[in-house]
């Protein structure tokens, strides 16, 4: 059982507790996107339209915290609801060499709803480790279904990144074989594509997304799709649709890219009839790579950027939406991707694991306002301070 989480459950009245059945999870997770990139954190020239609208129909946080300016720490974080020390993935991120990667006694997202009935999948990077035989993979971690790269596409070479033959700002990484796309599914696991193409690969795995999403829906059974892009990550790249397509140039056409995969999922779901029992969380990495200058992201108002622990490395967008349980808005409470976890599990209604891991406090010196205060209904749980939740209730 998580200590404290049954009684928080009990007083808080979460409205997912009386749901018919459990919330469709989805979780957007953009590589590099700074504070101030998107238009509802006050960007004046970025044109995504099918993000402002979550923002405009959801709630918007202003003080929204990842655990790690950096990518594979933040990311093993947010899947686990640890801090990325205990789970040992610290300080640094993983390259296509190395032969660790998290660990297999770790719980994410994706095993503990697995536990109760959901469907999972993975769509884009993981960057958690792909092992001498694929054994980190994400089908090793609780997920059904997975395709894309496995780490940073600038851990590869890259030469073409923008329709039709666009050199990328950088070689990358020549030292390394070419990017290899994963397809994972039925207990094998493939290489699809190698070298992975830069200008189609955002389509393709929006297709694999919207996909992912029909087939799941059709079933009757609730599932979680975990969707990490590859965008904003330097080298910048799009297909054809969006090339020279904004005003912000290279950065531009790549964010816009992003938003139009969005968009597919938002339409599959739409198209599916699972809109209103799908819960759908938008957030970043970490803060934008200001090294790249114009193709690096903007944190706003904030100090510094990727790779610092200042305000603009860890300080991310993000963005809560569920239609007629979220109450739309904004919010200036603070909350963090630890909070996810158990707040996805709280409102799927998994309360105890089969793997009996503990859910104890991962921030015992924080004194942070719980996330489930800033919503209409209750549904977001923090797993911080269980001793001090209580007080902070009323």
């Amino acid at each position: 059982m998580f200590p404290h989480l049954e009684s928080l459950l009990l007083v808080s009245l979460l409205a997912v507790v009386m749901a018919a059945t459990p919330p469709n999870v989805v979780l957007f997770l953009v590589d590099d996107l700074g504070y101030g990139d998107l238009t509802p954190y006050g960007h004046p020239t970025s044109n995504t339209p099918h993000i402002q609208l979550l923002a405009e129909q959801g709630l918007v946080f202003t003080q929204f915290y990842t655990t790690s300016p950096i990518c594979s720490p933040s990311r093993a974080a947010l899947l686990t609801g640890r801090y990325q020390t205990r789970s040992g993935i610290y300080p640094g991120v993983f390259e296509p060499n190395d032969l660790g990667g998290l660990p297999h006694n770790e719980t994410t997202i994706a095993e503990g709803l697995k536990e109760i009935g959901y469907t999972t999948g993975m769509i884009g990077k993981w960057h958690l480790g792909v092992g001498a035989d694929g054994e980190y993979l994400p089908d090793h971690h609780g997920f059904d279904y997975y395709m894309g790269i496995p780490y940073t596409h600038d851990a590869c070479p890259c030469y073409v990144c923008f329709y039709p033959k666009q050199w990328c700002s950088t070689s990358c990484s020549p030292e390394y074989v070419p990017c290899p796309v994963y397809e994972c599914k039925d207990g094998k696991q493939e290489i699809v594509q190698q070298p992975a193409d830069l200008t189609t690969l955002s389509a393709n795995l929006a297709m694999a997304a919207a996909n992912f999403v029909d087939k799941q829906a059709g079933s009757g059974k609730p599932f979680f799709l975990y969707y990490a892009f590859q965008h904003m990550h330097a080298p910048q790249f799009s297909g054809q649709k969006f090339r020279n397509s904004s005003k912000r140039g290279n950065y531009g056409d790549s964010l816009r890219e992003v938003n139009w995969a969005v968009s597919q999922v938002l339409q599959a779901l739409s198209n599916t009839g699972v809109s209103d029992n799908t819960v759908i969380f938008l957030t970043a990495d970490n803060g934008p790579d200001l090294s790249q200058g114009d193709n690096g992201g903007s944190a706003g108002p904030l100090r510094c950027g990727k790779a610092s622990t200042w305000e603009g490395g860890m300080r991310v967008p993000s963005i809560a939406w569920w239609p007629n349980k979220i109450r739309h808005g904004r919010t200036h409470q603070l909350a963090s991707t630890l909070d996810l976890l158990p707040t996805i599990f709280s409102m799927a209604g998994q309360s105890s694991l089969k793997t009996q891991r503990s859910m104890e406090p991962t921030c015992p010196l924080c004194c942070t306002t719980r996330m489930e205060k800033v919503i209409a209904t209750g549904l977001l749980i923090s797993p911080s301070l269980p001793t001090r939740l209580e007080d902070r209730m009323h």
